[in-house]
């Protein structure tokens, strides 16, 4: 069971950060801009911060190799993560640990290689096979 002196630093660490973001939020509503009635303008209602006003369409069609490599990188960094915590314990994990690092690494070896095997990491244009009719 916990008890009060183990938890005392967390609670108060909990405190001082809603402390801080207490303060931070009624800075920020003191200090802020008000703008009302004319002197607001139409850009202001427009969800740009800046207050220019927009050319255009905000609505892009992205190609899904965006968002493919977007996760490539999520996944990846997530591996080194992994790796990067592992590596200060690699003595006291021992053999175990290393096997599991090793086996982890070579899952993400394999999913790489297939993921380049199946051109998810391609970014030209790719050739549509169309089959000659006869």
């Amino acid at each position: 069971m916990w008890s009060f002196c183990a938890l005392h630093p967390l609670m108060l660490y909990a405190i001082a950060i809603a402390a801080l973001l207490s303060a931070m939020l009624a800075l920020a509503s003191v200090t802020g801009n008000r703008r009302v009635g004319p002197a607001r303008g139409a850009s202001m209602n427009l969800p740009f911060e800046s207050g220019i006003l927009p050319v255009g369409s905000a609505h892009l069609r992205l190609p899904v190799q965006y968002y493919l490599i977007a996760v490539f990188f999520v996944i990846f960094d997530a591996e080194a993560v992994f790796l990067f915590s592992w590596a200060p314990i690699v003595r006291q994990a021992g053999w175990q640990g290393y096997g599991a690092v090793l086996l982890f690494t070579i899952f993400l070896g394999i999913a790489l290689a297939y993921l380049w095997r199946s051109g998810g990491l391609e970014w030209g244009p790719t050739q549509r096979l169309t089959r000659k009719v006869s």
